[in-house]
């Protein structure tokens, strides 16, 4: 059975609830930012993320209140000061995290509220939060809006002008290590999400050569009754079907059998024995 959601007659309410349970998991900004008389504001966002490498430009959208379409202090201030730092969000922040989004009033700190630490900024006004392995330091280049009614929400066009990065948070290589950033991410409701070895797992990208697509598979291996979809996928990756090696000794198994070999070598990650079983 579906269910299906008529947007134009369906509440607000309801399609924030389902909008924001589908599209998950959502990285998280912290977003810094003054106003007009320099009072600072920290709020988190999780409609999220980067658009740009060059030039880096990082877009999260702060959504009109649906109860009385009134606007969020990060977006007047950013309309008005065209400068905010965006902090990512670690496990270790979370509860902080989600003081500092209570609807306090324009003049609250929510730094003080939350027990955040303000630093000094190099190119903008606002601080960046030192609780945050990573922060950006942004100026704003537009504000798309989307719409005037309660839950449209607004664009914020933040271009990268500095970048900090704790360096704990790197591997041997000075690379982003996933599990010592410890980032968590949005889900709906009151749910959120870890980052652990069990929540991770890395997909080789074929950056230096072209998959030879499912469709092109033998048909007894793309008709298997065994392999799944993405098992099919890990075998299409390969550029062409490989050269039976003819040293395996298992050649009298029947095809089902070998499938289900191959199945659990795929999953091991040998897929030159798992190929190799398949011919």
């Amino acid at each position: 059975m579906i269910k299906t959601i008529n947007i134009k007659n369906g509440k607000t309410s309801d399609l924030y609830k389902y909008l924001s349970s589908a599209i998950t998991p959502r990285p998280i900004a912290l977003v810094s930012s003054i106003n007009a008389n320099g009072a600072i504001n920290l709020s988190p966002f999780s409609f999220f993320n980067v658009f740009s490498v060059d030039p880096p430009v990082l877009v999260f959208s702060p959504v009109r209140r649906v109860r009385d379409n009134s606007s969020k202090h990060t977006l007047d201030n950013v309309e008005n000061v065209k400068e905010c730092v965006i902090a990512l969000v670690t496990e270790d922040m979370a509860q902080q995290v989600s003081l500092a989004s209570c609807d306090y009033p324009d003049s609250v700190n929510e730094f003080k509220k939350a027990g955040f630490t303000e630093i000094e900024s190099e190119f903008v006004k606002p601080p960046r939060i030192k609780e945050s392995p990573i922060n950006f330091e942004c100026k704003i280049n537009e504000i798309v809006k989307l719409g005037n009614q309660g839950g449209a929400g607004n664009l914020v066009l933040a271009e990268v002008v500095k970048m900090h990065i704790n360096t704990s948070i790197l591997d041997r290589d000075k690379n982003i290590d996933p599990f010592k950033l410890k980032l968590i991410s949005r889900h709906g409701g009151g749910w959120y999400g870890k980052t652990t070895k069990d929540s991770l797992f890395e997909i080789p990208k074929p950056v230096s050569r072209i998959g030879m697509g499912i469709d092109n598979l033998p048909n007894n291996i793309r008709n298997s009754k065994v392999l799944t979809g993405s098992d099919l996928a890990i075998l299409a990756s390969f550029e062409s079907v490989p050269e039976k090696s003819n040293l395996d000794p298992r050649n009298n198994i029947d095809e089902l059998e070998r499938h289900k070999i191959a199945k659990n070598l795929i999953g091991l990650g040998d897929i030159e024995k798992a190929w190799q079983i398949l011919l």
